[in-house]
């Protein structure tokens, strides 16, 4: 699994980072960004789920 975010698109709601810390951060502006890859089973599918919540959209998870 590789996760991938638009910066670009990124409206800083934070979701993602609420719900999976150790793979998501958000800079001070609010701007996401990746920091990890998720580490079992439960983060791959709050991964998938970030996806769900994120309101612009702005993650994606390629699964490899």
């Amino acid at each position: 699994m590789r996760i991938s975010v638009d910066t670009d698109r990124c409206v800083g709601a934070g979701q993602c980072v609420l719900s999976l810390p150790e793979v998501f951060d958000q800079d001070d502006d609010g701007i996401v960004s990746v920091i990890g890859a998720p580490a079992g089973a439960a983060d791959r599918d709050a991964a998938r789920q970030a996806t769900v919540i994120c309101p612009s959209g702005a993650i994606t998870v390629h699964e490899d």
